[in-house]
């Protein structure tokens, strides 16, 4: 989760609407797409496809465009052009750090309270891996208070988001994966934990686990074992329904250049945060002495701010974007709840996203919105509308600043580094995929030689392969890029 993010240094992003080549295609370009639409349908044979020219919104090619298709995460654009529109790329993400009580010889007589801001970006993402890198800044502000060790308790403030932590419509038999990780107004890592597993010394060893972070409160149920046999190299690590006993199971190849990593969702945010925090500080040299108390919001009066934690939006929506992250677009999505109805609920952060999509011109009704990431299979749109979206977001105020969030072709560290990755192609489409079971989702924009740029959506419902449905969109990026 800490991998650098490379932006995209080619023209397409710097091109404002008004002013680019028209034209038209070449005489090919109608056939070539025409070959790889119907290539594509082999594949998936509910597919959406709509291409219009960026400059005046014309559409250039139209397949079954006006129909309903699941979208996946092309979800997130409306999440991410809906959040930057309302709130603007000034918008920061603030987590407070408050005490309350008398300061003496190092010790604070009272207590240490944290209010939750929403913000998903406390973790390691941005300290080179180290997921402990956001609270060491707090215990160093804390000592530059004067405070070693906090006598009474740690106060958790999760009050801004709604108490349901998991939507609805998402799967129940997969809340131990990381893409559908709990969303809290405080989290921590993703609201997830890293376990990590090492073969033994020896073939009929016990494999060796780790958790990063250690922390007590989570138990490790380690049944795995070590093999000198690479093909049965097969590891199951999950999490059991309920609390925090991590199992792993299986065998581990022995001579294994590095450890079988996964990451795991917890159960409970709140628990993993303060246990996280607490260990964080004492690293620091700052104890907390007390009780951890969860609570909706800070009562009476007497606290003292001795920091605040502050995420910048494009840093979120680059990660949700870029990097797909559920948990990062529904952290966003309950935000614009909260700012819009005083606390967070995936209700009202829809309602924002509606309203947003309704003055660029989606009509209500005509399409359906879930939850803010696509994980829900009842996030529908058409193609013609996802490409009247991006091209409303592109010419918006923050166009510019969107479309540096979405990785390109070529990219590196992300899904799209061997997609369209070698000449004339590299770098010419900027895009978003989508992916659920039997679901391959991608829309943005792409500039063809000529010049001229594009905004499309390709969506492929009832795939047989998500691998083939990736080719097929490929082939019909690479007709647009060479004829368009």
């Amino acid at each position: 989760m800490s991998c650098p993010i490379h932006r995209l240094p080619v023209a397409l992003l710097l091109a404002a609407v008004a002013g680019l080549p028209l034209g038209a295609q070449d005489a090919a370009f109608t056939p070539a797409v025409n070959r790889a639409v119907r290539d594509a349908r082999a594949v998936a044979p509910a597919i959406g496809v709509h291409v219009a020219r960026l400059a005046d919104g014309e559409t250039v090619y139209s397949y079954r465009a006006d129909e309903l298709r699941i979208v996946a995460s092309n979800t997130k654009l409306a999440t991410t052009a809906a959040a930057l529109d309302r709130l603007g790329p000034g918008f920061f993400f603030e987590t407070e750090v408050l005490v309350r009580g008398r300061v003496a010889g190092g010790v604070l007589d009272g207590e240490l309270a944290v209010v939750g801001g929403g913000d998903p970006h406390l973790s390691g993402r941005a300290y080179f891996g180290d997921s402990y890198g956001p609270f060491r800044e707090w215990a160093a502000a804390l000592r530059a208070a004067g405070i070693e060790r906090v006598a009474g308790d740690l106060v958790l403030v999760v009050g801004l988001f709604a108490d349901d932590l998991v939507h609805p419509d998402w799967p129940r038999d997969q809340l131990t994966r990381w893409y559908e990780a709990p969303v809290s107004a405080l989290s921590f890592n993703d609201n997830c934990i890293l376990v990590k597993v090492f073969p033994g010394p020896a073939p009929g060893a016990p494999a060796r686990v780790e958790t990063v972070p250690s922390l007590a409160g989570f138990r490790v149920d380690n049944r795995a074992r070590t093999t000198g046999d690479r093909r049965r190299n097969h590891l199951r690590i999950d999490r059991r329904p309920q609390g925090n006993v991590l199992t792993v199971s299986g065998l581990v190849y022995r001579r294994l250049s590095r450890p079988v990593d996964k990451w795991v969702a917890v159960e409970d945010p709140a628990f993993y945060f303060g246990a996280a925090l607490r260990a964080a500080l004492l690293e620091e040299g700052v104890s907390v002495g007390g009780a951890t108390r969860v609570v909706q919001r800070l009562a009476g009066g007497g606290w003292k701010r001795v920091h605040t934690h502050r995420t910048d939006l494009l840093t979120v929506i680059e990660v949700v974007n870029k990097r797909s992250q559920n948990f990062y677009a529904e952290s966003l999505l309950k935000v614009l709840g909260a700012r819009r109805c005083g606390r967070g609920t995936w209700a009202g952060g829809l309602a924002v996203v509606r309203e947003y999509l309704a003055e660029i011109g989606l009509e209500p009704g005509t399409y359906r919105l879930a939850d803010g990431s696509g994980m829900s299979r009842n996030n529908r749109f058409t193609a013609r509308q996802l490409t009247r979206l991006l091209r409303a977001a592109a010419a918006g105020r923050w166009g510019t600043e969107l479309l540096r969030t979405l990785p390109y072709s070529g990219e590196r560290f992300l899904s799209w580094e061997k997609r369209l990755a070698q000449p004339p192609y590299r770098g010419n489409v900027l895009a978003k995929t989508g992916t659920l079971r039997g679901v391959s989702a991608l829309s943005g924009l792409v500039e063809a030689r000529s010049g001229r740029r594009y905004v499309f959506s390709i969506l492929c419902n009832q795939t047989s392969s998500d691998q083939r449905a990736r080719d097929a969109q490929d082939a019909i990026l690479r007709a647009v890029i060479d004829h368009g």
